[in-house]
């Protein structure tokens, strides 16, 4: 009976209250034309093509009359870090016996961005692949002292991981991280890594610095040498690398050994982290109350790409991101340029806000609900739009609809206005975009997307793939969603969605399930809960958003990198301790791991 009354209203305040006019398909490709152009640097935080998207969006928020809603004007600036660079001081100087042989930065060795920085001078011991695989039951460290000595290792993976996997591709087992920190656990101090077996006609290159994605610090010393360097040490021993690389994919055994006491590496690293000011920026137009609803996307992308590039032969060249996200980014444009002459007149307001930080891990929907610019708590949706662009035989994917208790009505009575989409419902609020950041903070959201496609995180994302029509369509639907969540009688309740476990497949998974949503944002130790998942073992344990979880069994967690290894190497049903922060107080839970789907 209520449902029915609150519709009846909410279809009178459509029918006979303020409406909005239709997206205009060539000013929404105008705006991602000009947001993924050369001279916008693909937006990547630090640039100077991300404050020159920063000064056109500013610009047309403006030019709408629109209200500054940010900390300074339109802008709310926040510091991210960005990566790292290589310092003056970086040695590898090889001591056999007293004889000292210094290394070439760049040309024989080269650390990894996520090394830690330090000196060090210690015994040398070959650990195979650095694997300890208990699933395969493979273990090159199984009876090998390497505690405070430095532990060399090969790239990639033994050739029975794959067999016994079934998989085509290679498992976690052979990403670097999850070797430093399997070298970090059993006591090391240092990882030189080297590549091995070379392909025909492959060259022996060393890892571009940068290229390979880890944490800001992975507890580790961690280097790259040629394999000549290696060999030449084995040779001294009667060895040689291709042997002892054979006789570990041949046996499916590990052959690991201590390299003669004489042998000595002193290793220098020094590595700085690098960081940029960035903005979120930010428009208010005000309604009759002090209640609002978001419309919002992100607007940086990876500018010439990083280790999160899905064409990394391509790192260096632009990736636009046409479609992720100036397609977003173009459409909140779009639909703030509709609104803008409704000031005063929606019995809510509506903020529209373009994130920067999303590709670095949501960082800037995270800045704002720490420190909003409105009061959060007259907040009664976020409409987010990531990658809306592409739209394909009229399918479009709608997120969050679970989250409010009108949405699904409220949809529904949108789509009359555009009935040709095909649309996919799910419920949950959860996924890799800046709705996110508010369904913690227990607020309805809704997040429109087109799909995936084979451009995405490429330079190949550009304008001219954008189908604009169909996405100004998504715009009409999108704009009268906000305009019913403005003049509806009450807001959206939000509902807590108790969603299926997420699915995982084969190595790539993060093994057992255990429910919480990291928060992306830099802390100093430990992974902190941006929330955890309703029903899920962390909440059944009791753990809560805002703790920082620092144990995990017996394994220190540092970062979101340890917690991921820790947590592959746990099994389903496993009772594990952990230990968060709360409050700066320590907390210890029992979570029982479950089942993945």
């Amino acid at each position: 009976m209520w449902l029915c009354v609150v519709l009846a209203f909410s279809l009178l305040a459509t029918a006979t209250g303020p409406s909005i006019g239709s997206a205009d398909s060539t000013r929404y490709l105008n705006d991602i034309k000009t947001l993924s152009a050369p001279d916008m640097e693909g937006r990547g935080a630090g640039t100077k093509g991300l404050g020159r998207a920063t000064k056109y969006l500013e610009h047309r928020y403006k030019g709408l009359g629109l209200q500054p809603a940010g900390t300074n004007g339109y802008l709310q600036p926040f510091t991210v870090t960005t990566g790292a660079k290589l310092k003056s001081d970086n040695e590898f100087i090889v001591d056999e016996g007293g004889k000292k042989q210094p290394l070439t930065l760049n040309q024989d060795f080269v650390p990894a961005s996520f090394s830690s920085s330090g000196s060090l001078t210690a015994p040398v011991v070959f650990a195979g692949y650095g694997a300890s695989a208990e699933e395969f039951g493979y273990d090159d460290y199984a009876g090998l002292d390497v505690k405070d000595k430095i532990v060399v290792v090969l790239r990639y993976e033994p050739e029975i991981f794959g067999v016994k996997s079934g998989q085509h591709g290679l498992t976690q087992h052979s990403q670097l991280i999850t070797k430093a920190i399997n070298a970090r656990n059993h006591g090391a101090k240092a990882l030189v890594l080297i590549n091995g077996k070379l392909a025909d006609g492959e060259e022996d290159l060393l890892m571009r610095f940068g290229g390979v994605s880890g944490p800001q610090d992975a507890g580790i010393m961690l280097l790259q040498v040629k394999n000549a360097v290696v060999d030449s040490w084995l040779k001294a021993v009667g060895k040689s690398l291709a042997d002892v690389q054979q006789q570990i994919n041949h046996s499916g055994k590990p052959d690991s050994f201590a390299f003669p006491a004489a042998l000595r590496l002193s290793l220098k690293v020094d590595i700085e982290a690098t960081h940029a000011r960035v903005n979120n920026v930010l428009a208010y137009l005000p309604g009759k109350t002090a209640e609002y609803v978001i419309i919002g996307a992100h607007y940086d992308h990876l500018g010439r790409g990083d280790s999160n590039s899905l064409a990394p032969s391509q790192i260096g060249k632009i990736h636009p991101g046409a479609d992720d996200n100036a397609s977003g980014t173009a459409g909140v444009l779009e639909l703030a340029r509709l609104f803008a002459p409704m000031k005063g007149q929606l019995d809510r307001g509506i903020l529209f806000m373009s994130f920067s930080g999303e590709e670095l891990g949501l960082l800037g929907s995270a800045e704002w609900v720490k420190d909003p610019t409105l009061p959060l708590d007259k907040c009664v949706a976020m409409l987010n739009m990531d990658m809306i662009g592409r739209i394909k035989d009229n399918k479009v994917y709608i997120g969050g609809v679970g989250t409010g208790s009108t949405f699904k009505t409220i949809l529904e009575q949108a789509q009359k206005r555009e009935p040709n989409f095909k649309i996919e419902y799910s419920a949950g609020g959860y996924s890799a975009s800046d709705h996110t950041s508010f369904v913690g903070k227990k607020i309805p959201v809704l997040f429109f997307f087109s799909g995936l496609h084979a451009d995405y995180h490429k330079p190949s994302d550009t304008w001219d793939k954008i189908n604009a029509p169909s996405a100004a369509q998504l715009l009409n639907l999108v704009g009268d969603v906000a305009l019913q969540l403005a003049e509806a009688p009450s807001p959206p309740a939000f509902i807590t969605v108790v969603e299926d476990k997420p699915v995982s497949g084969g190595g790539g998974g993060y093994g057992p399930y255990f429910g919480s949503i990291p928060d992306f944002g830099e802390v100093k130790d430990g992974v902190r809960f941006s929330d955890v998942r309703p029903g899920s073992p962390a909440a059944k344990a009791g753990l809560k958003a805002g703790d920082i979880l620092v144990q995990f069994g017996d394994k220190p967690i540092h970062n979101l990198y340890d917690f991921t290894d820790a947590l592959r190497r746990s099994k389903v049903g496993e009772v594990v301790q952990v230990k968060v922060l709360r409050d700066g107080q320590p907390i210890s839970a029992s979570v029982k791991l479950e089942q993945r789907k």
